[in-house]
């Protein structure tokens, strides 16, 4: 069953986290093209998540799907052009079966991230989930993936130091804010602007709210820019306005879903004439860019990219390492949990359909039997049909084993899975009679038999 997992997908590993733009679907008509591609590609669900690090296309194809390569139609899907020969394949990662559940559960627990630990990645996990579910392209075989990634990332979070400390990316951002702000702390203070309403910008507002240096929440829509600022008593703008009329301020920290620019030449033309001569530091954690890389160096304004939060990110990742393989061990435990949970999810009803079977029969079976049994009083015709009834049970419980050892183990592991889930004296008498015939002239152990 796992084997039908599959995740296709480019990180920051690639060409850097600002090189990603190139590959983000973008928001048009986003679940019907995922829809097109997995109907077209004989997928049973699709789902999308693109973060800072990565953006990933994960599946699950049919019995009957075709299992060649995806790279090229994911770059086609992605890109919006087919692939030259050879660049799908350089360009693009694939994981497959149980390798594509461990890097979700990786992924989700912050040990495939830049900064090793990150904890906006559970939102952007969930998030990608809940929009493939609203979208109709996920059942109970994703949406169980995520979940068990999800719960993975909560185990590490719970059991491991690894979340400890300045380790996110928008902590990284909000660290050069704070040193900016003590290089002016002899002057007014200027508020920093937190453009965009994401998980990094609010993780950014923590880190600022904590040291107490004061900030501005700009966003494209009023009400989620308020709902941001209501949350630390902080005014708050909407993007328009900081464009047309930008404030004094000592740092912009932009993180919106923009796929331009929202920030340019005209913004800087504009801080210039309102007589604000030194120009604010610019940290950029859009991908792509929020802030205009030109017009910064035009300005003379100092910009910090996402590429550079990464470095610096990759560089304090040694430190972290000792707390990953705690974190990796979950993530192992987890593996095995999923192959069982996925088989109770997708085939529970089947069970429960067997044992319903099992037990019509063997009520049937009870109520022609007491018709002929007439002189019984009620307790013992009770204890006849409740004999019955347990009857069956131990009867389903057989296949039942039977079939849930074949979808765990496969044909080769199925035997022996089989017995282990049996009473301990039933399988005691049928372990022996599954042992092969030795062969003529040889033995079970010799390669030449």
């Amino acid at each position: 069953m796992l084997d039908e997992f599959g995740i296709v997908g480019v990180s920051w590993r690639q060409d850097g986290s600002e090189a990603l733009a190139r590959y983000a679907l973008g928001d048009s008509d986003q679940v019907e093209r995922l829809r097109v591609f997995g109907h077209t590609k004989g997928l049973r669900e699709i789902a999308y998540l693109e973060t800072c690090n990565r953006v990933e296309v994960v599946f699950l194809r049919s019995t009957d799907t075709d299992h060649a390569d995806l790279r090229p139609a994911v770059y086609a899907l992605l890109t919006g052009r087919p692939a030259r020969p050879g660049e799908a394949e350089r360009i693009l990662k694939a994981w497959q079966g149980e390798g594509a559940c461990e890097h979700l559960f990786l992924v989700a627990a912050g040990l495939d991230s830049a900064a090793l630990g990150e904890p906006e990645i559970v939102g952007q996990v969930r998030a990608s989930r809940d929009f493939a579910r609203d979208g109709g392209l996920i059942g109970p075989g994703l949406e169980l993936l995520f979940e068990d990634a999800l719960r993975v990332a909560g185990a590490v979070r719970d059991r491991t130091r690894l979340a400890e400390g300045s380790i996110s990316l928008a902590e990284l951002a909000a660290g050069h804010i704070l040193k900016r702000h003590a290089q002016t702390s002899s002057e007014e203070p200027q508020p920093t602007a937190l453009v965009g309403v994401s998980p990094m910008t609010e993780r950014a507002a923590l880190s600022l709210d904590k040291a107490r240096v004061p900030f501005v929440v700009v966003n494209r829509t009023l009400p989620k820019a308020r709902a941001l600022a209501g949350r630390f008593g902080v005014p708050c703008r909407s993007l328009e306005s900081f464009q047309a009329d930008p404030p004094a301020v000592a740092a912009i920290l932009s993180a919106t879903g923009a796929r331009t620019p929202v920030i340019g030449e005209p913004f800087f033309a504009r801080l210039a004439a309102n007589g604000l001569n030194r120009p604010p530091l610019c940290v950029d954690m859009g991908v792509p860019p929020d802030i205009d890389p030109a017009a910064c160096a035009k300005a003379g304004a100092r910009r910090i990219g996402m590429d550079d939060i990464v470095q610096e990110a990759e560089c304090n990742r040694e430190a972290r390492l000792a707390q990953a393989a705690d974190a990796r061990e979950l993530v192992d435990a987890a593996l095995p949990q999923l192959r069982e949970r996925l088989t109770d999810r997708l085939y529970g009803t089947l069970f429960a359909n067997l044992q319903a079977h099992y037990q019509a029969t063997a009520r049937t079976g009870a109520e022609r039997l007491l018709k002929s049994l007439r002189r019984l009083d009620a307790e013992e015709r009770e204890t006849i049909t409740t004999w019955a009834a347990g009857q069956a049970r131990r009867f389903a419980h057989l296949p039942t084993v039977g079939i849930r050892s074949l979808l765990l183990n496969g044909p080769d592991g199925a035997l022996d899975a089989f017995l282990d889930g049996l009473d301990g004296k039933l399988a005691a008498e049928l372990r022996p009679t599954t042992t092969r015939p030795t062969p003529p002239g040889g033995s079970n152990d010799d390669p030449q038999a």
